[in-house]
């Protein structure tokens, strides 16, 4: 089956997108990535070190640019301007790399978007020729905001960062996607391998994650996992299920034509 998704342009096999934080050392990260089949993997400039640190292991010695497509995360930035700052720096350290993923956060607590400073900051990559792809509230209308301003994949929560509670809002979800022609990649919330398949039976167009594999009790299990999740969800939406039918019971096999015996 040839369904690729498509970002600014390139297109990928895998619909898993996972993040490199919170493992137990580099083996760990880089066996779970490689379990995952992800081919676009999330770095946060402000907590991982890609060359910034000459002196420390550089993430990029396990997971080669040469091998996947990076994306520089704003993890931890809480304005418009540190992101913008965070996604230049990144720009530099890989030598002029355009595609990243913004978030910037409402606060330390919930870790829910602030949507404001992320149209601020969207505005001002997008005019810098940054590749866009944003974190973002499950608001349709913010999230068409930010398909008119440029960006090119929309990453709405499905609940909030870290927490495993899964999708939380499908019905805000599917008023998302139709309002946007760019890709929807459900960001944050997902706990395991259901959580993922439902976001992609709904019609998402992938799902990136780090917390519900790495904080796994086994990281490199739970990403085989959500990469079959992954795959079978988007065939499921790919199918169509059948329709919901409430008090009306239907028999597997039919029933017409069936030779029935007559009691004489």
């Amino acid at each position: 089956m040839n369904d690729k998704l498509i970002i600014a342009g390139k297109s990928y096999s895998s619909r898993l997108l996972v993040g490199t934080g919170k493992y137990k050392d580099f083996a760990e990260t880089q066996a779970a990535v490689e379990a995952s089949g992800a081919e676009i993997i999330t770095i946060a400039i402000r907590r991982s070190n890609i060359g910034q640190n000459p002196n420390e292991p550089s993430l990029l010695e396990i997971l080669p640019p040469s091998k996947y497509m990076l994306l520089p995360n704003t993890a931890g930035c809480y304005t418009a301007d540190d992101a913008v700052r965070t996604l230049r720096l990144a720009r530099e350290l890989l030598d002029g790399h355009t595609l990243v993923k913004l978030e910037v956060l409402g606060d330390p607590q919930s870790l829910y978007p602030n949507v404001i400073e992320t149209i601020a900051a969207a505005k001002t990559l997008v005019a810098e020729g940054f590749q866009v792809m944003v974190y973002t509230s499950d608001d349709p209308i913010i999230a068409k905001q930010l398909e008119d301003i440029g960006c090119v994949a929309i990453m709405p929560l499905a609940s909030l960062i870290g927490s495993g509670m899964g999708i939380l809002n499908p019905w805000n979800l599917q008023l998302l996607m139709e309002r946007v022609q760019v890709p929807v990649i459900v960001d944050a919330g997902v706990g395991t391998a259901s959580d993922a398949a439902i976001a992609m039976e709904l019609g998402c167009d992938g799902v990136l994650m780090n917390t519900a594999i790495a904080a796994a009790q086994n990281p490199v299990l739970m990403a085989g996992a959500m990469k079959k999740a992954v795959e079978a969800g988007r065939e499921a939406y790919l199918a169509g299920r059948m329709p919901k039918k409430l008090y009306s019971a239907s028999p597997s096999s039919p029933t017409a034509g069936i030779i029935s015996s007559v009691r004489s």
